[in-house]
């Protein structure tokens, strides 16, 4: 299969990254691939280092691991100047504050909310590749902008981009779309540097990217695309997972790969996740590695209200420390709003939590004094000192201590950064130097590869998606919440009943749901989710979950404490 096209239709948890770094790995051992002529197009930054990095490890240089919007950058910088005579317009830093701008421009006076979502909706017009006027005719609305209003909008944005010579992010592919459209020159030349190209999650490809994709390739036939419908939880931001589902037809001759074993959850866990997903379009069936399951039964838990809920969880995190470690076990969510009652919850247990999605680690204060630190203690001339003492006599110069403070608060979130970094060191290969070390830890901050952190992770299912925990909590699952709200087309509950999958899908061993009967004065019912799973006769009633009294649980376990 190292000649395209070729389909990997690879389920959650079925070592899909290990498919395609070995697959280019043994591509370029057996001299089918030069790495040089080899392009793979992730969707993240960080997914493109993790690509990168495991290519290296498997003795592979030279490969270009990129995002789409990276790769397209790179080619109108180089190909521009002899385009066009000059350097490619600049990317403009702030979208909202160049249309409120432009809304000034045209006697408009939005607010920032709106703006935030104008610029969304511009996003999802390029991306979908509607010209403003087939947008307008969509006959769409944003807060007190009608559709005049907001087509007005639209092209005086592009008017003042146009006027200053900037270009948004979309415009970047747009941008390179055109220049291989219009200059077959340009188009030979890229078409002769790649000949190889391996798309990630491709499932989540926009019109646009999918359109870029096939210029890149041209006449050429070496395509090898992996994804799983299933997954889809970006259909809001363009993806489109019919081109994943069409690839067969698109290419009659293309090889297509199933992988159903999953190497990552128990059985009881796959058990849930395959009900929710039973009878989907492009639903893969998933099948443990391991055929006996070791772990309990999932539980649905029902409370009386949110902060309920979030001290029910918040024990059961707490039982769960005596037998695992805080950075094994996730509780997420479908969105940021639901994270703050949680870390409250479990703040007041002492149990140190981070939130998924913010600063990222080595952009932290904390982290960057201490790497800079390291680096010029690297440079210093060495005595006969034990590479990890010198790590750890410089952290603790900064303030790190050997017991941790108190969970809760900044101080205990800058000690688990500093620790991350001990143990980084701690667990270094033998032979590892001060300046290996730093040097190491330069090159991670590059391509994004972060430490754990021994803390419980709280996130969104978004921001979960492609990673994994032994133990996972998934809150929330209440009509209104997941599905959220305006969720109100079958299309719309479809991509909710996705996010629930992939949120389930994160575990390993362990797996806890849990919804609230009421937020507030509303009152909640059961997400229709849990009816799915748990078939005709009521949560629990069929095995796949075992139903949990979690208010009464929650108040035992207040009265022990």
């Amino acid at each position: 299969m190292l000649r395209g096209p070729v389909a990997v239709l690879a389920g959650a948890g079925a070592g899909k990254t290990r498919v395609i770094t070995h697959r280019i790995a043994y591509g370029v051992d057996t001299g089918a691939y030069s790495p040089q002529r080899v392009m793979a197009l992730t969707f993240t930054t960080k997914a493109a280092g993790e690509l990168r990095g495991r290519l290296r490890a498997l003795g592979v240089d030279g490969v270009a691991a990129r995002t789409f919007h990276s790769a397209a950058l790179a080619q109108l910088n180089f190909f521009w100047p002899t385009v066009a005579g000059d350097v490619a317009p600049k990317i403009i830093d702030n979208k909202v504050r160049m249309l409120a701008h432009a809304a000034d421009g045209i006697g408009l006076k939005p607010d920032t909310a709106t703006l935030r979502d104008v610029a969304s909706q511009i996003e999802w017009r390029k991306i979908t590749m509607r010209s403003i006027e087939q947008y307008g005719q969509l006959g769409r609305t944003v807060g007190s902008l009608g559709t005049d209003a907001l087509v007005a909008l639209m092209r005086a944005y592009e008017a003042l981009k146009d006027e200053r010579r900037q270009i948004d992010f979309e415009d970047v592919l747009l941008a390179c779309a055109g220049l291989l459209e219009a200059e077959p020159r340009v188009a030979a030349s890229v078409r002769e540097q790649y000949r190889h190209f391996t798309v990630d999650e491709y499932q989540d490809v926009s019109p646009l990217q999918n359109h870029l994709l096939e210029l890149w390739v041209g006449e050429r036939r070496d395509l090898c695309v992996v994804g799983d419908a299933s997954q889809t939880i970006y259909s809001f931001a363009g993806a489109d997972s019919r081109f994943l589902l069409d690839f067969g037809r698109r290419y009659p001759d293309a090889t297509v790969v199933r992988l159903e074993r999953n190497y990552r959850s128990d059985p009881a866990v796959l058990e849930v996740a395959n009900a929710l997903m039973r009878g989907r379009p492009g639903a893969l069936t998933l099948v443990a590695a391991r055929g006996e399951a070791l772990s309990p039964t999932p539980t649905v838990a029902d409370y009386d209200d949110e902060t309920a809920e979030a001290a029910g969880v918040a024990a059961a995190i707490e039982r769960q420390l005596t037998q695992a470690r805080p950075d094994e076990i996730a509780v997420l969510y479908r969105s940021h709003a639901q994270s703050a009652v949680l870390q409250q919850a479990l703040s007041a247990r002492g149990i140190p939590t981070t939130v998924l999605g913010g600063t990222r680690f080595f952009d932290l204060p904390e982290v960057r004094q201490a790497v800079l630190a390291l680096r010029g203690a690297a440079v210093a001339p060495q005595q006969h000192t034990e590479f990890v003492d010198i790590v750890r006599e410089v952290l603790r110069s900064l303030g790190h201590t050997a017991e941790p403070p108190a969970a809760g608060g900044a101080l205990r979130d800058a000690w688990e950064s500093r620790q991350a970094l001990l143990r980084l060191a701690e667990e270094a290969r033998p032979g590892t130097t001060l300046r290996t070390f730093a040097d190491d830890l330069v090159a991670r901050a590059k391509d994004q590869h972060e430490p754990s952190l021994r803390t419980v992770t709280l996130a969104t299912i978004h921001a979960a998606k492609g990673l994994e925990w032994p133990h996972v909590h998934l809150v929330g699952l209440s009509e209104g919440l997941l599905p959220i709200s305006y969720a109100t087309t079958l299309e719309q509950v479809d991509e909710e009943r996705r996010l629930a999958y992939v949120g389930i899908t994160r575990a390993a061993r362990t797996l806890s749901l849990s919804w609230a009967r009421g937020s507030g004065r509303t009152p909640r019912q059961p997400s229709r989710f849990l009816a799915e799973i748990a078939g005709p006769r009521g949560p629990g009633g069929t095995g796949i979950l075992r139903a949990v009294d979690g208010s009464a649980t929650a108040a035992a376990s207040a009265r022990r404490r």
